[in-house]
């Protein structure tokens, strides 16, 4: 039985819930093509602007905290999925005052790709982008290898990004300029660690469990904002305890000199009581004092949630007198608190814790291949269409498996990321009339414009590539072949465009298992081809390539995860095949089928 919620429709529920918002909110329009918040209020010239956005389910972060003194505007994605580079870079556009814009990004790796990509997009409109990174999560911190760098995607941004959010916009509506702005947020996010522990976890809408398995009487410690399960379980414990073990790990992280000021965040995720957040703050303080460390200023309340999950977290964040005086500047986002403490009082002794996109159109054309090119039609003209068109139909199918296998080893939204994309194409349309470049882009466009999250920007990315390539060899209006070494050099660009981007390799348990030795078996086809002055064969080609996209998605199911979401869980995801890498599989196999 699904889960008991205020809904209407899982798939229109950030929608309907947008709408009510902007309804009760004096400075705050949506727009929603492609789908971004901004103020009403027209940016002041010359001032910069600061955005952000992510995945909703977290309110009031990040809409709530719109308005003068802190953001301009913010995207959000579908729920726990980041917002994708289309509404970025337009909302960036719509709040350039023309004195460049921070863009303030929580490091989860779909809202890192999707947040680069809208920069670029933005500069080459000529719009001056700067990002701040947060990323505060000690819970998911693997260390650093020997040259200094992080390991896996690094530490989570999570509750820490609100301060960097209002320092930022405090040090815009004062003047400063871009670089100072950016600067100051960078120094806000370096300082700054958190931790969270969940009593029960938050269940998506529409979905008939919850995001992981919480037995009662347990706490379930170092979880993550999009649901994800956390790093440790534990047997319940007194508030104090808890306060503890949470604050030492941060304070391990963080390195606090005696003496050193904090300020001190509790956050509630989504379910918990004012009462029992204040009761952990007043442990908190206490702790703090005890360790020889002030807390200079306070906020408890839930501001960074994760929908209904009962829990929080405690971030602390080291400060000086420039950041004091930016955290209290005054702001009029909704969300803030009209009347934040300026000072912390000792707590008293403790008693005896958006619009509907068309694919291309266009007749299939039969011309004859050019001069010089071989007859070989991997997939061919008509036969992109089919092929794209027989895999968007079984992804869209198996979304339930797709999703299942997610919740196992992320945080369960792939399924649903997939489908937003996907299910925006005319299927049948796409099978029977696009010519290989447009088919190529439709999918690009939708996964760019409508996924979000990670794999909505790798997919996209990946698709451009092999449009980029059909393009090049002039298959665009379908007057020449998409012949295998075309698919070969596309499948090739686009498997090192997203590396790039998402910096995944074989072996670290996402798509890559998958792609990787399929663009192998097709360069080794277009190799051996080469080699004997034949014709590489496409069904021979595309079969060989299947074949090996099957064997590495399969092999991660034995893979520890470094990247992706999964890494956050390490060993618990074993066993578990990655749905990216049975997603790129099933292309392939498609392909295959449609050769």
């Amino acid at each position: 039985m699904a889960h008991t919620q205020f809904v209407n429709s899982p798939k229109s529920f950030v929608a309907d819930a947008i709408r009510g918002l902007t309804a009760c909110t004096d400075d705050l329009a949506w727009h929603a093509d492609p789908g971004y918040l901004t103020r009403r209020t027209p940016p002041e010239r010359g001032r910069v602007a600061v955005l952000s956005g992510g995945g909703s389910g977290h309110e009031p972060m990040h809409a709530g905290f719109i308005g003068r003194g802190m953001l301009a505007g913010a995207c959000p994605g579908l729920v726990f999925t980041s917002p994708n580079a289309l509404q970025i870079d337009a909302a960036t556009r719509a709040v350039d005052a023309g004195a460049g814009v921070v863009h303030v990004v929580k490091n989860y790796t779909g809202d890192v790709l999707n947040f680069r990509i809208a920069a670029d997009l933005a500069r080459e409109r000529g719009v001056a982008v700067e990002h701040v990174l947060v990323a505060d999560d000690v819970a998911s911190d693997k260390g650093t290898d020997e040259a200094g760098e992080p390991v896996g995607p690094g530490m989570r941004g999570t509750a820490a990004t609100i301060a960097v959010e209002k320092i930022c916009g405090a040090a815009a509506d004062r003047g400063d300029d871009l670089a100072a702005v950016a600067a100051l947020g960078r120094r806000v996010a370096d300082g700054a660690r958190s931790m969270a522990a969940a009593l029960r976890p938050c269940t998506l809408p529409g979905a008939d469990e919850p995001s992981f398995d919480l037995p009662e009487g347990q706490i379930e410690i170092g979880i993550g904002i999009h649901g994800e399960r956390g790093t440790e379980r534990r047997d319940a414990m007194p508030a104090r305890d808890l306060v503890r073990l949470l604050a030492d790990r941060i304070l391990a992280s963080l390195r606090p000199a005696d003496g050193d000021r904090l300020i001190a965040v509790v956050n509630g995720l989504g379910a918990s009581h004012p009462l029992e957040l204040h009761l952990l703050f007043g442990e908190l303080h206490d702790h703090l004092a005890h360790r020889g460390l002030v807390v200079a200023r306070s906020l408890v309340g839930s501001f960074t949630t994760a929908l209904d999950m009962a829990g929080a977290s405690i971030t602390l964040i080291r400060c000086d007198d420039e950041i004091l005086e930016l955290w209290d500047a005054p702001t009029e986002a909704p969300a803030w608190p009209n009347a934040p403490s300026r000072r912390v009082h000792g707590p008293g002794a403790a008693a005896p814790s958006s619009g509907r996109e068309e694919a291309p159109g266009g007749e299939a054309s039969g011309a004859a291949p050019a001069p010089g090119r071989p007859d070989v039609r991997p997939p061919g003209i008509g036969a992109v269409g089919e092929w794209l068109g027989a895999w968007a139909r079984r992804v869209i199918d198996e979304e339930p498996a797709l999703t299942r296998l997610d919740r196992q080893a992320g945080d369960g939204d792939f399924g649903t990321n997939m489908v937003a994309a996907l299910g925006r194409l005319d299927v049948e349309a796409l099978r029977t009339a696009s010519s290989p470049a447009q088919a190529f882009a439709a999918v690009s466009d939708a996964y760019l414009g409508h996924a979000g999250g990670t794999s909505g920007a790798l997919f996209g990315v990946w698709f451009r590539r092999l449009g980029s390539a059909a393009a090049d060899a002039g298959a665009d209006a379908g007057s020449v072949v998409f012949a295998v070494p075309d698919l070969a050099r596309g499948a090739r660009s686009g498997l090192d465009a997203i590396t790039a981007l998402g910096g995944a390799r074989p072996g670290d348990k996402t798509m890559i298992d998958a792609l990787d030795p399929a663009v192998r078996a097709l360069e080794t086809a277009v190799a051996d081809g080469r080699d004997t002055g034949a014709t590489p064969s496409a069904a021979a080609a595309l079969s060989s390539a299947a074949d090996a996209a099957v064997r590495g998605a399969e092999s991660t199911a034995e893979i520890t995860a470094r990247r992706g979401r999964a890494s956050y869980i390490g060993e618990a995801a074993r066993g578990v095949v990655d749905p990216g890498a049975l997603v790129m599989a099933w292309l392939f196999e498609e392909a295959s089928r449609a050769a």
